[in-house]
């Protein structure tokens, strides 16, 4: 009886899922709060991108003779900062400025919120309405 085990293909890409599983998690994207002792909460946010690879054979179909391969790769960037103080949100971006249309609107849309906020609350403060 061949010693050797064979491993179907399925189970090398099982293997290697699992291991892209166990090195990415939320946690990799969004990360931890972070607050410092006058009330500011800094989050870090970050770009993820991975990929994997399989093959198998069993050269001529004999156990003996199976050969199999599987590799992953995970490549993590920062690309901001949420930081938190005193109800309002900004993003700090770690990378270079936005380049095209689109970075760009993305990068405004939290300000925009926090000048439509103070726009609200203070027509609200006008009116006498809370």
């Amino acid at each position: 009886m061949d010693t050797i085990e064979k491993k179907p293909l399925s189970d090398l890409m099982e293997t290697t899922m699992t291991k892209i599983r166990e090195m990415v998690d939320s946690n990799s994207i969004i990360g931890e709060p972070i607050t410092t002792p006058d009330g500011v909460t800094v989050i870090p946010v970050s770009r993820v991108s991975f990929g994997f690879g399989t093959g198998g054979s069993d050269y001529g179909r004999t156990v003996d003779k199976f050969g199999g391969a599987g590799a992953a790769g995970v490549k993590i960037d920062p690309v901001s900062f949420l930081i938190i103080k005193d109800g309002v949100t900004r993003v700090v971006p770690v990378a270079l400025p936005a380049v095209g249309p689109i970075d760009r609107v993305l990068d405004l849309v939290p300000e925009v919120m926090d000048r439509v906020e103070n726009f609200v609350a203070k027509k609200k403060e006008e009116k006498g309405i809370y």
